[in-house]
């Protein structure tokens, strides 16, 4: 196909190779090979002289399928590239547009990268090291490029709010991910979608959080469960909030103040769940977990710790390996972390009795409940351990479960639980009512005051 191309000035550069003819396929597979290697993208033009005078190129039938062929057999790994006729000052010439992130690329055998307008090739020591960094650079998620994406997947809105809380300023959404490192040429990074994208999870299914809450200490009868999706910062939010959701709250008066005061420190709680966002393998598709039990709280998050480190490693050497160094660098920018990896030692600060633990690939970090008293090993050691025969017989699943919550939480209110349940407030009022009616629920004290009582046969 024929495009009419406006006069251009030409000129060669470290992503831009002139070719007078197909003459010079040879020549052109090297300056293919070496601007992969260098940029992971580029053009090259047939019928424009090294000096930039469009000359023209004749074209026939087999002109275009001789050079696809060409770039088949030659460029390896193999490449896809655009190949367009182009009417560019009246000459017929045409354009070869290329790009491929599976470096290095080489030449019929050979590897060469780009240094200016010029193709250098690498000696066989350079080629070793070149391709030792760029397999290892390959392995880490976090610095991916995500080619099928573009600017228009991500929220300018959270860029804009990043920017603000980081200090930092740029003119656009895509100016500001290239100044961070989150875009090669225009291709957006994994990272960059995983932080700033409108929908991460329509890139990647495992860009979301689990969290359920049990009765007892197994996972024998199931509570609450919820799943989000979003980008990692609303992910974080969300898993803070869904454990001091689900443990107790007490409180301390200062004055004539009052302060909540959870049973387990909330800025542990904080640290341990961006500890799983940040050194999760995102390779592994599943996702990370948080599980509220009736006498610990478990984040559980794919990727077991890098470099080889140990559990007593992080414990008592205060060392850490970053498995994710760009996702670290964002986080630390928006001031979630801290640059030096202190994070096991914050958490052990704030809560000494916190347990880690790796189990297969997966990695747990564990916090002990403090407020575990009578009214938990009602119900829901009942419950978990079969101890009251015929408890909740004959009861329909709502009916069940909102013992099951009163047995977690005896002061929990209708609100909540039609929050949990997902059922109307009246909808509760009820299944409260048939229960009472029963003889397996009384209400002790007044509606802001009072509690639930199960009534245990």
């Amino acid at each position: 196909m024929t495009v009419n191309k406006n006069i251009e000035i030409f000129s060669e550069s470290e992503e831009l190779e002139l070719k007078s003819s197909t003459g010079e396929l040879k020549e052109a597979m090297i300056s293919i090979s070496a601007i992969l290697n260098r940029h992971r993208q580029g053009r090259l033009y047939f019928g424009i002289t090294d000096k930039g005078k469009v000359i023209g190129q004749d074209i026939s039938n087999n002109t275009i399928r001789e050079i696809s062929r060409t770039i088949s057999e030659k460029i390896e790994p193999k490449i896809y590239p655009e190949i367009d006729e182009l009417l560019i000052e009246t000459k017929n010439c045409i354009r070869v547009s290329f790009s491929g992130y599976d470096v290095p690329y080489s030449a019929d055998g050979r590897y060469y990268t780009r240094i200016g307008d010029e193709d250098r090739k690498l000696s066989a020591a350079e080629v070793t090291k070149y391709v030792l960094e760029t397999r290892l650079k390959n392995l880490r998620w976090d610095t991916q490029p995500f080619p099928d994406a573009s600017i228009k997947d991500i929220g300018s809105a959270k860029i804009k709010t990043f920017l603000k809380i980081a200090g930092l300023s740029a003119r656009t959404a895509a100016n500001a991910l290239e100044n961070l490192n989150l875009s090669v040429k225009g291709i957006l990074t994994n990272t960059a979608l995983l932080l700033f994208a409108k929908k991460p999870e329509k890139f990647f299914h495992n860009a979301k959080l689990r969290c359920a809450v049990f009765a007892g200490s197994s996972t024998s009868f199931i509570v609450d469960r919820q799943e989000f999706t979003g980008d990692a910062f609303f992910l974080i939010k969300k898993a803070e909030e869904y454990i001091l959701k689900n443990i107790y709250i007490g409180m301390r008066v200062e004055g004539l103040r009052r302060e909540d005061i959870p049973e387990i420190n909330r800025e542990a709680i904080r640290e341990v769940v961006i500890n799983a966002f940040c050194h999760r393998d995102y390779f592994d598709p599943d996702s990370i977990t948080v599980l509220v039990f009736k006498d610990r709280v478990e984040v559980r998050n794919p990727g077991i710790l890098a470099g080889g480190l140990t559990i007593q490693d992080i414990r008592t050497k205060k060392v850490s390996k970053r498995r994710n160094e760009v996702i670290c660098d964002i986080f630390h920018r928006a001031q979630y972390i801290e640059k030096f990896g202190r994070g096991i030692s914050f958490i052990l600060e704030r809560e000494p009795d916190a347990q880690f633990e790796q189990v297969g690939d997966i990695f747990i970090s564990r916090f002990l409940r403090k407020n575990v008293g009578d009214n938990e090993d009602g119900l829901a050691d009942n419950l978990a351990n079969g101890l009251v025969d015929g408890l909740v017989d004959g009861l329909v699943d709502s009916q069940q479960k909102i013992l099951q919550l009163i047995g977690l939480n005896p002061k929990i209110s209708k609100r909540e639980l039609s929050s949990k349940l997902q059922i109307s407030e009246t909808a509760v009022d009820k299944n409260i009512q048939r229960l009472k009616e029963r003889g397996y629920l009384r209400r002790i004290g007044n509606h802001k005051a009072g509690y639930w009582e199960i009534i245990k046969r």
